[in-house]
């Protein structure tokens, strides 16, 4: 399953990727920043309605400027993360970093507008892998409607959360890291169960992959390295 999930985020197809048993338990869709259009928005929040975020390499994000939340908001005391704060993943911080609008946006949180920060996002990524790093805040504002992800720099040796998952599918399927995700929710408030997230694999023809398999060819290809 792995090589189709590969190839699918090459092609720029929405794949759906679970985390762990033992984390989060949640499934969210994942494509590529690059590939998302209002259309791509618009089916997140309607058949998936968790959180729409683009996850990017933490080389890329240093370099951007882009601190994580939690260093952002320090100067406000008790509101910041504590140790053990997030229960699923007890040995470090949330991924989240700021979030913002691209300057050519309206309100930012229409579906095209959210897409057009997405795609711009993933061009700024791109341009960075090339060696071309622009200045951030020439395109972006914050505060604004797409939350940005920062992927721990070592990714899944470090952090094994949706973040790194999604960014080592893209860094191990040979394309630029940004990745955008969201959490499918269930009719019942809760998060999409694995096998109702396979159910809707199933019937719309996606790849499900589970964060194991991910983990397992991250680990091989480590070892052969």
């Amino acid at each position: 399953m792995i090589e189709k999930a590969l190839d699918a985020l090459k092609q720029g197809k929405v794949i759906l990727l679970y985390d762990f048993d033992n984390r989060e338990k949640e499934t969210d869709f994942a494509i590529l920043s690059s590939a998302v259009t209002p259309e791509t928005i618009r089916m997140f929040r309607k058949d998936g309605g968790g959180l729409i975020c683009t996850a990017i390499s933490g080389a890329a994000a240093q370099a951007f400027g882009l601190p994580f939340a939690s260093d952002a908001l320090r100067f406000a005391g008790d509101i910041v993360e504590k140790e053990g704060d997030v229960p699923y993943d007890r040995r470090n911080h949330s991924s989240f970093s700021l979030w913002v609008n691209h300057r050519n946006t309206y309100t930012g949180v229409t579906d095209r507008d959210r897409a057009l920060t997405v795609t711009s996002i993933a061009e700024y990524v791109k341009n960075f892998e090339n060696g071309t790093t622009g200045k951030f805040s020439d395109d972006f504002r914050t505060p604004g409607h797409m939350a940005l992800l920062r992927a721990a720099d070592d990714l899944l040796d470090q952090r094994r959360g949706q973040t790194e998952l999604s960014v080592a599918l893209a860094q191990m399927a040979g394309v630029t890291p940004a990745v955008t995700i969201c959490e499918m929710m269930a009719d019942n408030g809760l998060a999409l169960d694995k096998e109702g997230a396979k159910a809707y694999a199933k019937e719309h023809g996606l790849v499900f992959i589970e964060g194991q398999e991910v983990l397992d060819e991250w680990e091989r290809r480590r070892a052969a390295a």
